[in-house]
């Protein structure tokens, strides 16, 4: 698969959504749980910022997936 940065940063963020609301957790919920800023979260989700590979590490844990989950698109 070849994507492009703005792709796949909209897929990321897209699949974070989809895991959250799965998970029944708020943006504000997931953010705390995380260790990150609610506002960062939602950029995150919307692809406007490109985060860095520790960062989804923390939002899979905090959503209790393994890493691999968020790229599973």
């Amino acid at each position: 698969m070849n994507f492009k940065k703005e792709e796949l940063t909209l897929k990321v963020g897209s699949r974070i959504r989809e895991l959250r609301m799965h998970k029944g957790l708020t943006i504000e919920q997931l953010a705390i749980e995380a260790g990150i800023e609610t506002k960062q979260l939602q950029r995150i989700e919307l692809g406007q910022i490109n985060t860095s590979i520790f960062q989804i590490y923390r939002l899979s844990s905090a959503l209790g997936v393994y890493l691999n989950e968020i790229f599973n698109f």
